[in-house]
């Protein structure tokens, strides 16, 4: 397996909340053997052969010593995720230096039970650092499929390059993960970032392909409880592209708000009625409660899911958690997005990032940030984009100002963020984001008004949604005349923007060096299509010491 490699810190964090929009990529592999439907009992064959691992396994969150295993195990046929019953079951793991498990360097068991819907994390330590392993787990005969995972590199590595598929907003029933597909096959990553919306609440039909169902979610309810969550959950662990690249990598996840409900805050949601849908507060739990049962993350302070990793001296990753401390977003009720007492990271977690960015000693600070900070001004698109602009972005749609669930809402936030990256000096500062069901390449100026004239702080790449609708599919067209379209108009008002495609669905690939940062954007054939093939789109990189993004014409 080819890879570079990365060392790394398991960090710091808050408080618990929400995740939001669209999703990731699809990847078809042979160890996705056990991808069987979720239904209100086992296949047949499923059935007799009981205990089985029906959701695969994976692991995450790499450190240069460890890594953390998960796995789930169905004990019996009515065992199923969200049921509540179930036996005890004992689940062993092995890891190895060869895929054929036969150079085993650590094993133990850990219990399954109803009370963790039968999921089971082992967090690894005492590996080597940069080194690929192999793992598996088993519960009585039944053994689940092998899976590579792999270490970062130690912290005082001088680490030659890096490699990191991201993705962002996968909607069930919006189409096929055809993105993981196309990342599992690739067998050159060192990790896949996920940015958020890994899965959405909506009930059945009502956030679709260009409002038709690909292919239905369970349960058909809008996810309110923690049945519901952990049900949605184990659904999406069935799809065998997603699968599949759990199989070949570890994963470094956040959430957003949909693995909550849309325009999650602290206090709530867009996608949440008090009263009539319980509280805000035990609904918050249920899904953070299900989400680190069913995802291999390591939680931080307080379970939230701000935490940073480090890859060796090439480049630290701190990972944001935009859900859990934010401030409603602005509106004529709720203040203006300028006020300084409004906040989208919350003082602790705000003072954590600046901490952190301050004290690195790597080349690279790289940032995983579920909404845009880039600004964006809407500048003179036509009645008939404003509109479905408006859907997309969760706005009213009767006079469209700006997106206040992304950074613009937060101004204070950011210009306190921005001018803590120029005074001191901070340079390499890349942000990688998800959300907007759209592509871009981004600088982040300290003024955007008077850009390119001042300064640029940081940069932005900004990945499409796996499957979530953008705007060719809010309008109905075909895939680009949108963008054709919007994007020139977008770029003239916003001339930190170097790209946007609003229309094409897909996953990036960011390739890192010394030199520069270089995401590789690339698109899916057909989102509904479980064959759909990939081809790259664009390319855009940002040098070493510039705080520019620049395009260059082919991937890595």
């Amino acid at each position: 397996m080819t890879s570079r490699y990365r060392s790394s810190e398991a960090s710091e964090g808050a408080n618990s909340l929400s995740p939001r929009r669209r999703t990731v990529v699809k990847a078809a592999a042979a160890t996705a053997v056990l991808a069987g439907p979720l239904a209100a009992a086992l296949p047949a064959r499923a059935a007799a052969e009981a205990p089985a691992f029906l959701h695969g396994v994976a692991s995450g969150d790499p450190l240069p010593d460890g890594i953390l295993l998960w796995t789930r195990v169905t004990p019996t046929a009515e065992a199923v995720p969200g049921s509540g019953v179930g036996p005890d079951t004992e689940v062993s793991w092995i890891v190895a230096r060869d895929k054929a498990l036969t150079n085993i360097v650590a094993k133990g068991s850990i219990t399954a039970s109803a009370a963790s819907d039968h999921t089971v994390k082992a967090d690894i330590r005492g590996l080597e650092p940069a080194t690929d392993y192999w793992f598996r787990f088993s519960a009585g005969p039944t053994d689940s499929p092998v899976a590579r995972t792999r270490t970062a590199p130690s912290a005082d590595a001088a680490v030659p390059g890096l490699r990191f598929g991201v993705v962002s907003c996968a909607n069930w029933e919006g189409g096929y993960f055809a993105s993981y597909r196309h990342l599992a096959a690739r067998n050159d990553l060192d990790a896949w970032l996920h940015l958020g919306d890994y899965i959405y609440e909506y009930k059945s039909g009502e956030y679709a392909a260009r409002g038709t169902v690909v292919r239905p979610h369970a349960p058909t309810n809008e996810i309110i409880t923690l049945a519901d969550y952990r049900t949605r959950h184990g659904k999406y662990k069935t799809d065998p592209d997603l699968q599949a690249l759990h199989h070949k990598a570890p994963v470094v996840a956040i959430w957003d708000d949909h693995e909550f409900a849309d325009n999650a805050w602290s206090g709530g949601a867009v996608n949440h009625t008090e009263g009539a849908e319980g509280t805000w507060t035990d609904r918050r739990a249920a899904a953070k409660q299900a989400y680190f049962e069913w995802m291999p993350v390591r939680p931080a302070i307080a379970g939230t899911t701000y935490r940073r990793l480090r890859f060796g001296k090439l480049a630290d990753l701190s990972l944001l958690d935009l859900r859990s401390f934010r401030s409603q977003q602005a509106s004529s009720g709720s203040g203006s997005v300028d006020d300084p007492d409004r906040t989208i990271t919350g003082r602790a977690q705000l003072d954590w990032l600046k901490a952190g960015l301050k004290a690195s000693d790597t080349t690279w600070r790289l940032v995983g940030n579920s909404v845009m900070i880039a600004p964006f001004v809407i500048g003179s698109l036509t009645a008939d984009l404003l509109k479905p602009l408006a859907k997309l972005l969760s706005l009213p749609q009767d006079g469209l100002a700006v997106n206040t669930d992304q950074w613009d809402g937060y101004t204070d936030d950011r210009r306190e963020l921005l001018a803590h990256l120029r005074s001191n000096a901070i340079g390499n500062t890349v942000f990688l984001t998800g959300d907007i069901h759209m592509a871009w390449a981004n600088d982040v100026p300290v003024d955007a008004g008077t850009y390119p004239l001042s300064a640029s702080a940081a940069t932005e790449f900004v990945v499409t949604s796996v499957t979530s609708d953008n705007l060719d599919d809010i309008v109905k067209v075909p895939e680009g005349t949108v963008s054709a379209i919007a994007s020139p108009i977008i770029k003239a008002a916003n001339r930190h923007v170097h790209w946007v495609d609003t229309d094409r669905h897909g996953y990036g690939v960011l390739d890192i060096t010394a030199e520069r940062a270089q995401m590789d954007y690339y698109v899916l054939s057909d989102r509904t299509k479980a064959d759909a093939t990939s081809s790259w789109a664009r390319s855009y990189r940002t040098l070493t010491g510039t705080q520019k993004v620049e395009r260059t014409y082919d991937p890595v």
